[in-house]
């Protein structure tokens, strides 16, 4: 794959991300914060009334994950996410000409799935951060970071199935095809740490499944909850897709040259947990001295028994090698291609251009995600 050059910014501690230019410049420039909340003040009150059924611990649990609690449950106002897929999801039902409450559903049962992959991701991957602050298995232990898990994936399919309506029924498959496909890219994406060479085919097809699949049901559960027809659906889906992978790119970037201020986790985080995220395996492919010497390196890191008293010169060192070998550069094009991609898919449905815009800006945040 050979995506073509785009243009970069350096943001903080010289984190690279797509510099997007604007697009369709028909209309003003939406509010992506003003989106954002919506899809936050809409979803919340559902949300938590979800959250609510719940047994207890399971709810206290929940709450502190979801940042409504501190760890003594004292209700807390801690940073709960950024939103990004309800505001989708409400959009989307615009975009199929129904009212963004209609949409409302599609994005609590997405925040939802979502919330539960975070939970398990974070026990799997053994992160004690997220969102600033102790993540749930560190402070509630593992059980209830897995059982809390399990009942939001349920709670997802209850909150579109008591709508009762055909729409529901759809908006349901949708969900649960995203959400296998999630777990096949944790799978993969597991399986990954232990081999000493991915490809970056397959690195893209785990990071399709991963953070895409999840992205394009966001983007489109609410205009099937609106009457869209699958056509406009699955083209919403493939905007989501693309937009999903241009998203985990930049992740990608951050998991390793981030500055944890921002991003909630150590330095070189991806590293330390032997990822085999995008600027890695793209350095490998590259061939090349610096590529070689990286080979060689994570090769001994498989085998080595004290991979976690390296040092942090030990883990800049290979940093600095993805990044002479190009995986860096390579990674941060692979976003602006994806995105560009994502944003000729909406070409491609009958919408009011006030909609397309909104979808273009959040797209654009997503892309290049400030810090």
């Amino acid at each position: 794959m050979s995506p073509s050059t785009a243009p970069t910014s350096t943001g903080t501690r010289g984190e690279t991300v797509p510099t997007v230019p604007p697009a369709h410049p028909v209309v003003d420039t939406p509010d992506v914060n003003a989106l954002l909340e919506r899809g936050r003040t809409l979803s919340t009150p559902v949300l938590r009334a979800a959250v609510d059924r719940l047994a207890h611990p399971m709810d206290t649990v929940a709450a502190y994950h979801f940042g409504w609690i501190d760890a003594e449950g004292r209700p807390s106002a801690g940073d709960g996410g950024k939103a990004v897929r309800p505001a989708l999801a409400l959009v989307s039902a615009e975009a199929a000409g129904a009212a963004p409450e209609m949409g409302i559903p599609g994005a609590v049962a997405v925040e939802l799935v979502h919330n539960f992959s975070l939970l398990h991701d974070d026990l799997m991957d053994g992160d004690e951060q997220r969102r600033h602050r102790d993540t749930v298995w560190k402070v509630h232990g593992p059980a209830q970071a897995i059982l809390v898990g399990d009942a939001l994936f349920a709670l997802a399919n209850e909150v579109l199935l008591e709508l009762g309506t055909v729409e529901a029924g759809r908006a349901t498959r949708r969900l649960t095809s995203a959400t296998r496909k999630l777990i096949d890219g944790q799978a993969q994406d597991i399986s990954y740490e232990h081999r000493e060479r991915v490809t970056v085919e397959e690195c893209l097809e785990m990071e399709g499944n991963k953070t895409g699949a999840l992205l394009a049901c966001a983007v489109s559960i609410g205009a099937v909850l609106g009457g869209a027809d699958d056509r406009t659906a699955d083209t919403l889906e493939s905007y989501g897709h693309h937009l999903g992978l241009a998203f985990q790119a930049v992740d990608d970037l951050l998991g390793i040259w981030g500055d944890p201020e921002a991003t909630g986790k150590q330095t070189w985080s991806d590293l330390r947990q032997r990822k085999k995220s995008l600027p890695v395996v793209a350095a490998l492919a590259a061939g090349g001295p610096a590529s070689e010497r990286l080979g060689e390196l994570l090769a001994a890191d498989a085998k080595s028994s004290d991979f976690e008293s390296f040092s942090e010169e030990e883990f800049a060192t290979r940093a600095a090698l993805i990044e002479e070998a190009g995986g860096r550069e390579w990674t941060s094009q692979e976003a602006r291609r994806q995105y560009a991609v994502a944003i000729e898919a909406l070409d491609r449905v009958d919408m009011p251009e006030t909609i397309r815009a909104q979808l273009v800006a959040l797209a654009d945040f997503v892309v290049v995600r400030k810090r």
